[in-house]
This record gives C-alpha cells, sequence and structure tokens, in this order.
C-alpha cells in the first residue's frame, strides 16, 4: 500500500533581480556600473532588481550582452515570475472558496488517484476546479448544477449532489481518453448479443477491456469509476456530442448480478431514448417511464421474456438455479438476482456467496 503524497507548493516568489545580483556579484559590479553598462538609470535598475519594472524584449536583449545568459532566458524568467506571483494571488483569492469544498467528495477523489492533496486551501480549490475543467466556482455551478437540477426533486439526489457531480466529471475525463468510431445505433444494438456472452467471465480484468472495446467499435464509451461517498448512483449515460455516448458504472453493488443490470440498463437509455437527456440512475428512487423502460430492456436482454416464463417454474434452489443458468448460457449469480428482485429469494440468501461473484476495487483491497 502507497501513501499518498502532499504536494508541496511553496509560498515564496523570487523575481528575475535575485538572478541579476547574483551575477553582478560574481562580476563585482554595482548596480550603479550596472546601470551604466546597460544604459538605464539607477532608479530603472532599482525597480528592475526588485521585481517591479518587468522585463521587456528590448531588456532581455541588453541583459544578453551585459551578463551573457541569452534573451530567452530573461523573458522566461521574467514569464515565470510572473505566473508565480499570479498563482499566489490566486491561491489568496480562492480560499475565500474554501466552503466549497465541503460540496465535493475531496477526500475520495484524492484517494481515488483523481486529485492532488494541498495543505493550501486556496491551491486546493483550485486543484479541484481543474478537475472539474472549469475557472471559478460559480462556473462549476453553471455547468454541472443546472443540468442536474432536474434531479434535485429527489432528497437523497439533492442531498449529494456534488458527489455525483465528481463521478459524472471523472467518467467524462475517461471517455476522453477513449478513442471511439462514430456512434452506430444498430451497430450498437447487435453487439448486445456480444456483451451479453460476457456476463459468464467472472473475472473483470477480462471482461471490461472486451466490453470497453465492444462498444468503442460502436460510438460509446465505457466507463467503470468508483463512487465516491455520498454518490447513491449505480449508472448513467450522457452524449457527448453527436458521434460519442457515455455509459457509467459505479460498481455501487460490487456483485455480477447488479453490475450487468445496471449495464444493460444504461444501454437501454442510449438505445430507447434522446440523444438531449442526461439519466443518472439513483438507487431507490426517481421512478418514471424512462427507468421502467430501460428496466425491462436490462431484464429482457439477461433472460429473454420465454427464459423467464420458465424462470416462475424453476424451484428456488442452488442445483436449479446452475441448471437453469447453464441452459441460458448466463451466470448463476444473475440467476439469483433475477429470482431476488421478484421476491423469491431474500437478497441477503445465503446463496450469494456460493452463486454470485464479488468484484472489489483496487483500492480496498
Amino acid at each position: 500500500m502507497t501513501k499518498q503524497s502532499k504536494t508541496f507548493t511553496p509560498d515564496w516568489v523570487s523575481p528575475p533581480g535575485d538572478t541579476i545580483l547574483d551575477l553582478l556579484e560574481e562580476r563585482g559590479w554595482n548596480q550603479v556600473e550596472f546601470a551604466s553598462r546597460t544604459g538605464y538609470t539607477t532608479k530603472h535598475i532599482s525597480l528592475l532588481i526588485n521585481g517591479k519594472a518587468a522585463i521587456t524584449e528590448d531588456t532581455a536583449l541588453k541583459l544578453e550582452r551585459v551578463l551573457g545568459s541569452p534573451a530567452s532566458f530573461w523573458l522566461t524568467r521574467e514569464a515565470q515570475y510572473r505566473e508565480a506571483l499570479a498563482r499566489a494571488e490566486e491561491r489568496i483569492s480562492l480560499a475565500a472558496f474554501a466552503d466549497w469544498l465541503k460540496e465535493i467528495p475531496v477526500r475520495d477523489m484524492i484517494k481515488f488517484g483523481w486529485i492532488r492533496h494541498f495543505a493550501d486551501k486556496g491551491e486546493m480549490v483550485a486543484e479541484c476546479l481543474r478537475f472539474f475543467g472549469v475557472a471559478s466556482v460559480s462556473a462549476w455551478e453553471n455547468e454541472y448544477g443546472k443540468p442536474m437540477a432536474a434531479y434535485r426533486s429527489s432528497e437523497k439526489f439533492a442531498k449529494h449532489s456534488g458527489a455525483v457531480s465528481a463521478w459524472l466529471r471523472e467518467g467524462e475525463r475517461q471517455a476522453g481518453l477513449i478513442q471511439c468510431k462514430p456512434y452506430d445505433k444498430a451497430g450498437f444494438k447487435e453487439s448486445i448479443v456480444r456483451l451479453r456472452a460476457l456476463t459468464n467471465e467472472p473475472n473483470p480484468d477480462i471482461f471490461i477491456p472486451k466490453l470497453m472495446e465492444t462498444c468503442s467499435a460502436v460510438g460509446v464509451a465505457v466507463v467503470v469509476a468508483p463512487a465516491p461517498k455520498g454518490c447513491p448512483v449505480s449508472g448513467a449515460t450522457q452524449w457527448l456530442g453527436q458521434d460519442k455516448a457515455l455509459l457509467m458504472l459505479s460498481l455501487r453493488h460490487k456483485t455480477n448480478d447488479h453490475f450487468w443490470f445496471s449495464l444493460f440498463h444504461e444501454a437501454g437509455h442510449l438505445l430507447l431514448h434522446g440523444k438531449r437527456l442526461l439519466f443518472i440512475d439513483v438507487e431507490g428512487d426517481l421512478g418514471n417511464d424512462h427507468e421502467d423502460q430501460a428496466n425491462v430492456f436490462a431484464s429482457d436482454v439477461l433472460i429473454s421474456p420465454s427464459a423467464s416464463r420458465a424462470l416462475r417454474l424453476l424451484p428456488a434452489n442452488a442445483e436449479s438455479i446452475r441448471s437453469f443458468a447453464a441452459q441460458y448460457d448466463i451466470a448463476p449469480g444473475i440467476v439469483l438476482g433475477r429470482l431476488q428482485k421478484e421476491g423469491r429469494l431474500p437478497w441477503q440468501s445465503i446463496l450469494n456467496k456460493s452463486l454470485k461473484t464479488r468484484y472489489v476495487w483496487a483500492h480496498e483491497g
């Protein structure tokens, strides 16, 4: 296990004048002689050394001739100094927004490696803004608050919308790294059969790369990312453009029946519903026609209507479940999950341990 390192951010800023003074000392020159050699007044030299006068292109060329370092060195030194000043000022101004950090799951974002840790509050705010790709807290509210406004009728969602926005943003970031072909609705629909075949593979290190490859070939970027504390979301879909969709999963319950049902539920949203809609599936909440349609789609993909009729007559024991699963080429844990969803077995059934596959995130191992 590795420890999370803290990022060092110095609170001091060194002007180019410090370098000039070092070179003057090496040559045994005082500021008066230096002024004479450069053609500047002693007052301007004092301002230059104290960082109150900027090094212009003309000044950089004169410094090159007098002190020997190339003009590019002096211009770079000046730019770095001005940037450092701006960052120092920004840290102070952003520290006023430190309370915003309470709205987002900073601790988990650091643990998951999404952001770095900074002891300085202003720098921590800046780091979180960089994560979200926005310049200010008000811009964050516009970009990530308004799109989720429709979901705030849910008390559960409203309480943790900051955690959900962080999870969605990580999906956007990861999806940006996934090369996808243009979205092909017919191709995605045809790929569902191949995706269902992956449900028998217990190892996520094997099936997730295949899942991502299959979907990226038809314009869908699949991202599986852990949900921060306070993010009661099992999955989400959104369109990143006309030709690229994001299908995101949280692995919320960490069992294969929930994972595959969530996958096909989200696939149902992409195939059945419009491109302008953002779907965030908060478990146990926000039921509507769209969610009901996606649920039916997922159920029918995993266990077809004809197989479902046979399932109604199936004895609810391990041997029968395994036999049914083998007959319909589906993982036994998924069959067990359906029986539990229909109320024929309790969710805490003793069969969970033997029939369901459980997953563990690397940071939990």
